[in-house]
This record gives C-alpha cells, structure tokens and sequence, in this order.
C-alpha cells in the first residue's frame, strides 16, 4: 500500500538523518574547478583506477560516437556545471537502462537509457546535477577512505577492479558506482543538485518529477513480474526521496506549472535518435517497461509513426495471444502517420506472409524496397515476391 504523498514527505525528512531542509542555503563544493589532487596519497590512488576506466571506455564499441547526441548532453552538462564545465568529459554509453555515474576524476557516464526516460531536458538537467554534486563534494573519496577502515588498501582497489572487469565495458557505471554512497550522501547530492538546477535556471520541480517517472516504470514493470531496474536497485527509497525533494522545492520555488510540456530541444534529440534507442529497449524484452515508456512518449509528442511502430515491435515480440493482430495495427497505424521507418513495411509483409495473405505481404514488401532500396536484406525480400 502507497503510503499519502504528505506522509512520504513527512517520512523523508525522518529518512535522511542529519539533513534538514534548509541544509543546502550553506551546502556548497568542496573542490575548486580544475581540481587535482597533488600528493601521492589514496586519493590519487582513486584518480588513477578511473583513468585506467576511462581510457578503456574510450576503446568500448558501446560509446555513443554521434555528435548531435553528445553536443545535446555535453550542452546540459556545462549549463548545470558552470566554471567546473571543463573538468568533466561526457561520454554516452549505449545501455537501455536509466542511468548516470560521476568518477572521481569527471569522468561522467550517462546511458542512452536515461535519455530514453526523461521526459524534458530540465529531467536530464536534474540526474546531471546530483551527479556533479556528488564530485564536488568529494563523495567517491569519502566513501573509499571508509571502505579503507574496514579493509587494507590494497584489498579496496582489488575489489574496485574486480567489480569492473565483472561488469565489463557496457556496465561501468555499475562498476563506477561500486563506491556506493551512503544515504547522507544521496541526500548531499538532491540538496545541492536542486541548488544547481535553480543557479542554471532550469526548472528545480524536475529534481522530483524524473523519480515519478522512475516510480511509474518500476509499478508498470512489478505487474509484468520483471526485476527492478539499475538506478531502483541503486536508489532503493525512490517515494522516499520523491516527496522529500517536492517538500523541498515547493517550499523554497512555489507551486510548479500546472501543465509539464516536453520542450522542443528534446523532442528533437528523440525524433533524430529514436529507432536505435528504443530498438535497444525492446532486446530487453522487458515489455512493461517498453509500455510505460510508449505511453510517455505519446503524451510528450514524440513523432507518432515512430511510437506507433515501436507498439508494433513490442507485440510482435512478446507474441502473446492477440498480439498479432495489434502489431499490425499498430504497423499500419505507423505506416498511416506518414513518416514510418522502412521496416514498418517489412514486418508488416512478414505478418502477412504468416497468415498466407500473399498480396498483402507482396504489397509491404515492394515498399520496402522502394523505401529502402539499399536494404542489406533485399534478396531475401525479392526472394519472398518471388
């Protein structure tokens, strides 16, 4: 049972010891920009870890190379991070998961995912902001000297590679985050990502709004039975920390704008990127996931023929009984928006092809080709309209 959105909040501030709504008025960076440590001590021991991370992320087929992308992120990441802005490189990684990192040295992770997720830049804006609080105040240091009382020094980072070469190059955030921070910390970083936000006048109401979103997949998956999500198994208190920042916010900004519209700049990130984004989702298999997400995409007013043909890949795949039927509407309905990926037709003349419709599959099938005549699989096709 949910608990009342006023008694969340009212748990929060219980929830987060030592911290206080007020807290962040004085919550401020502990570092300089152009921060580096100078003595030979564990800190620079952490500096080197990431770099060797780094450097092999730079080799990872996984990075995002496409620069419309990278200058959309990269754009957020200097308004949020002003005179710290060349301390971070940014790199995409393509993971269908919702997900940031932040390393010791600004090395900063975000996956396809998360871009995926959010339903404006102010959204994106907000993740970002957490993450950079928790470089500039030291967090992944805090937390390794005190994982060195506990054990040797040598032991810490032994345990900090082997956590990287088990995840592998697609999972570094994963591993990056294996200096899991505490929960003072994660309530350091919603204070001072709220702060950071409001400084880069972005919409501070976002802090809260992208953990709805997080909490609204999450129940849409808990009906299909599918396991949690990274960033919910990372960040366990999600209604917790919700009503905690809306607490926050509202106090402190007023109410937000009765209507949330996704802003054009995203819109178009989506647009541009869409089909390899979500061709990533639907691999997951993960199909109320793969909903809720469609379901907000629609709302927002990404391209309808690219969402429609997308509900189309989900039923085909998930296969269930009827789902035949509402992928081929659901191709047709891509098809009819006028704007429809190639494949719309293909799968569409593969489906009718399955139920023997062999003038109907011939008709998809040659627009397909006269869509995409460069197709890599177009003998196969010629050898169906054979």
């Amino acid at each position: 049972m949910r608990l009342p959105a006023a008694l969340v909040a009212a748990a929060c501030l219980i929830a987060l010891p030592g911290v206080h709504a007020d807290d962040d008025k004085e919550l401020g960076h502990l570092i300089p920009p152009g921060y580096v440590p100078e003595e030979a001590n564990d800190e620079k021991g952490l500096w080197l870890e990431f770099e060797e991370m780094e450097a092999q992320m730079n080799k990872s087929a996984l990075l995002v190379r496409d620069a419309a992308l990278n200058n959309y992120v990269q754009a957020v990441v200097c308004r949020v991070a002003g005179a710290y802005c060349d301390d971070f490189r940014v790199y995409v990684i393509r993971n269908p998961n919702f997900n940031a990192s932040m390393g010791a040295t600004g090395v900063m992770q975000i996956w396809t995912g998360l871009i995926l997720r959010v339903s404006s830049t102010d959204e994106m804006a907000a993740v970002i902001a957490h993450e950079i609080a928790h470089y500039t105040r030291l967090h992944s240091l805090e937390t390794l000297r005190a994982l060195r009382r506990k054990m040797s020094k040598g032991a810490v980072f032994d345990v900090f590679l082997g956590a990287a070469g088990l995840y592998g190059l697609g999972q570094m955030a994963a591993a990056a985050s294996f200096l899991t921070f505490s929960r003072e910390q994660e309530a350091e970083a919603d204070l001072l990502g709220v702060k950071l936000l409001a400084q880069a006048q972005y919409d501070p109401h976002a802090s809260y709004r992208v953990w709805q979103q997080v909490i609204a997949e999450e129940e849409a998956a808990a009906v299909k039975r599918e396991e949690p999500g990274i960033f919910a198994k990372t960040h366990p208190e999600s209604e917790q920390r919700m009503g905690y920042l809306r607490t926050l916010v509202e106090s402190r900004y007023g109410q937000p704008d009765a209507e949330l519209v996704a802003d054009q700049e995203l819109l178009d990130v989506l647009n541009a990127h869409y089909v390899f984004l979500m061709e990533d989702q639907i691999d997951t298999n993960r199909f109320g996931r793969t909903n809720a997400i469609l379901e907000r995409h629609a709302a927002m007013g990404v391209d309808p023929s690219l969402v429609r043909y997308f509900y189309g890949e989900m039923f085909r795949q998930r296969n269930e009984p009827g789902d035949t039927d509402l992928a081929m509407a659901s191709y047709r309905h891509s098809i009819e928006g006028g704007n429809p990926p190639a494949a719309a037709y293909k799968n569409l003349g593969y489906l009718h092809l399955k139920r023997a419709e062999m003038d109907s599959a011939r008709e998809n099938f040659g627009k397909y080709l006269e869509v995409d005549p460069e197709a890599s699989d177009r003998a196969m096709i010629e050898f169906y309209l054979e």
